[in-house]
């Protein structure tokens, strides 16, 4: 059978055992993977840029982001621990941008609150925004994107030569012109941040607010606005709230975009941005396995699915968690080295008819790897997945393909956001 062709292996940052976190996988310019090797939950923490070489089979760490940008980790700030959903690449000029967050607390502390030490000489100096030349290896430049706040998530406009951001904790939507090298803030979305940013071909800029509404920005008009109606959602227990973009990938079929969503219940949508005054939908439906016993919560840091990416043969791949019992809401899933029936599934969908399949388990032997933040395919059309799950050090999957997914350049079209 060809699904017994697919072969997943797992890479830990094994040069950097404090990784606790790995949010960000992208396919770079040059056709391939670039991911982050991040420290968030420890004082001083620093994120690394790593890339896997396709010939030798192994991860390179790049360099240490904190030294590159001069914001070292012992400074006394809030450090440049992570990048989070903030890859964007550049195929023409093949540079690849990528943006620091914030969450780590100063060296020798066990906490950071954004808020509360934003007048303090701890806060955070700022997100980073680098331009790394893949051609070369070298770093053109860095600015710093915003002032105390860190990017959630970042998208690069090529045919403009512009880059939008969403800044945490004050959600606001940011424009960055890569000519002027300067930032333009184009307004508050919310409370509650959206993990993906992407424009259409009229070069509108979409994400969503607290209560899976779409937000949209038009360049053309600098206005900034709000669907009518919030995307779909799972209708039981709440309305619309929390349900916005998680993981996003362009058709290479049609002008349309697949998406699932940060919030308990997810599900898989097709979305058309310019198909009507606010585009169309087209619910799926939930993607992980759900429970009909509603007695006992399930957190989105269990209930997940991430790391979409479209393979050489047309079809959507993407991980779902899967649970075998009961996880209380109050206790890790991981307790005494067991992991408790929690696993990530990759599957396969059909993108018109909506069918899918289990593809393998991308069972990582040291912990848990429920968690796929997001997924890429590299020049050959192998597959990869980020995980950001317990315990350290964090890692990816690269997943062998069957021979007939293989082919050059298969990673066109390129994603342009983290």
């Amino acid at each position: 059978m060809e699904l017994d062709m697919f072969r997943p292996q797992w890479y830990p940052f094994d040069q950097y055992p404090e990784s606790d976190s790995n949010w960000a996988l992208s396919t770079g310019p040059d056709g391939r993977i670039y991911t982050a090797a991040c420290c968030e939950h420890t004082g001083g923490g620093t994120v690394k840029l790593v890339r896997y070489n396709d010939e030798t089979d192994t991860l390179d760490y790049l360099f240490d982001i904190s030294e590159m940008v001069d914001d070292p980790f012992d400074s006394g700030r809030a450090t440049q621990c992570k990048i989070h959903y903030s890859f964007a690449p550049s195929l023409k000029d093949g540079i690849l941008f990528m943006a620091t967050h914030l969450s780590a607390p100063p060296l020798g502390k066990v906490m950071y609150s954004p808020w509360g030490e934003w007048h303090k000489d701890t806060a955070f100096l700022g997100s980073k925004l680098l331009a790394f030349d893949t051609n070369t290896d070298r770093v053109l430049h860095d600015d710093i994107l915003f002032a105390k706040e860190g990017c959630r998530c970042l998208c690069h406009d090529e045919g403009r030569g512009l880059l939008y951001a969403v800044s945490y904790p004050r959600d606001h939507l940011y424009v960055y012109d890569r000519d002027t090298r300067k930032t333009k803030d184009l307004g508050r979305i919310g409370s509650v941040n959206s993990q993906v940013v992407f424009t259409d071909s009229l070069h509108r800029v979409w994400t969503s607010d607290d209560d899976g509404y779409m937000i949209r920005y038009d360049p053309d008009t600098s206005r900034l606005e709000r669907s009518p109606d919030p995307l779909p959602h799972y209708p039981a227990f709440r309305g619309g709230y929390h349900s916005v973009f998680y993981d996003l990938a362009l058709s290479p079929h049609e002008e349309a975009v697949f998406f699932t969503q940060w919030v308990a219940d997810p599900r898989m949508v097709k979305f058309y941005p310019t198909d009507g005054p606010w585009g169309r939908c087209l619910d799926f439906g939930p993607v992980t396995q759900g429970s009909d016993d509603t007695s006992y919560p399930l957190s989105t840091g269990i209930e997940h699915a991430g790391g979409l990416v479209f393979a050489a043969d047309g079809y959507l791949y993407y991980a779902a968690s899967r649970w075998g019992q009961k996880i209380p809401s109050n206790a890790s899933p991981l307790q005494n080295g067991e992991k408790r029936g929690l696993q990530s599934v990759l599957r396969r969908m059909e993108p018109e008819t909506g069918e899918t399949e289990a593809v393998v388990t991308l069972d990582r032997p040291d912990g848990l790897s429920h968690y796929i933040a997001r997924g890429g395919i590299d020049r050959h059309g192998s597959l990869y997945f980020a995980v950001s799950a317990s315990p350290p050090p964090c890692g990816i999957f690269r997943v062998e393909v069957p021979e007939s997914l293989k082919k050059e350049n298969a990673h066109l079209p390129l994603r342009y956001w983290g």
